[in-house]
């Protein structure tokens, strides 16, 4: 018998993790990105990186064809932009100051830390494609980090 998927969810909850809008595009202008938890380095010596993008997302599509992504980390007072990117419909750039990395996906304007990806493998996993990309750029500047917890957004206690 299956593990019911609802209580994974909510043991996984009890998993902190940060929280980063991954972007890409379709190569003719357009922008796409979705809220990622599921974000984790997998190597250093190549540096990559995975996302895990759910295929019933509106904008899978576009990461499956670009084979680009930019992991954007956000930061502690960033939870609007988190909600705008968690949801389907509408496009989530208009007024959203972001700028195209060498790879062409955007990058957001005052997210906490960026990686740049190429992607070299997908891996086809239940209802999610794993994408592995090497690093091509990062940055990263001074600030907290959004965190999720057991459904909510949470910060880092001060002191």
């Amino acid at each position: 018998m299956a593990f019911d998927r609802n209580e994974l969810r909510r043991v996984m909850g009890h998993f902190a993790t940060g929280v980063a809008v991954v972007t890409t595009h379709d190569g003719q202008g357009r922008c796409y990105g979705l809220t990622a938890n599921a974000v984790s380095s997998v190597s250093l010596d190549p540096p990559l990186v995975l996302v895990c993008v759910d295929k019933r997302a509106e904008s899978y599509p576009a990461f499956d064809r670009s084979q680009v992504f930019v992991v954007n980390v956000l930061g502690e007072h960033q939870e609007e932009l988190s909600r705008r990117f968690a949801v389907s419909g509408g496009d989530k750039f208009v007024d959203l100051p972001c700028r195209s990395g060498g790879t062409g996906a955007p990058i957001l304007e005052g997210a906490l830390a960026h990686i740049e990806c190429r992607v070299v493998a997908a891996h086809d996993a239940g209802d999610h494609t794993i994408y592995v990309g090497e690093v091509e750029s990062a940055d990263a500047g001074e600030g907290r980090p959004l965190l999720f917890f057991r459904g909510r957004y949470h910060q880092l206690p001060r002191g």
